[in-house]
């Protein structure tokens, strides 16, 4: 079992830059696919940006270009870099874990993820 850890969200003007970082303890995270998702007040979470076992990434269409995900196996962590910050990024963002069938598969059904960080709050402001 692995334990998530998010950190690094804060307050930020529009357009300016954040990196998320995920720490993985209990297990090595390069064993699971990786996620992060986001939950804006009144709204339902949604997913951000994934990444396999192998290193394939995707992401949603609202950040896609802006943001970029990566893994660090020697630090057992996973980033989220977010450029080019919009005041409808403002949500609390979540790291999340799963054993993936394929070390190609990655989720975005945040259903299919089995293990959660604590969330971390990013505020843009305009």
């Amino acid at each position: 079992q692995v334990q998530l850890e998010e950190s690094g969200g804060g307050l930020v003007q529009a357009g300016g830059s954040l990196r998320l970082s995920c720490a993985a303890s209990g297990q090595p995270f390069s064993t699971y696919a990786m996620g992060w998702f986001r939950q804006a007040p009144g709204k339902e979470r949604e997913f951000v940006a994934a990444i396999s076992r192998s290193g394939y990434t995707h992401y949603a269409d609202s950040v896609k270009g802006r943001f970029t995900i990566s893994g660090d196996n020697a630090k057992n962590t996973v980033s989220l870099q977010m450029n080019s910050l919009k005041t409808e990024d403002t949500a609390v963002y979540y790291c999340a874990a799963t054993r993936p069938i394929w070390r190609s598969d990655y989720y975005v059904d945040e259903n299919q993820y089995d293990f959660w960080g604590q969330g971390t709050q990013v505020t843009v402001s305009s």
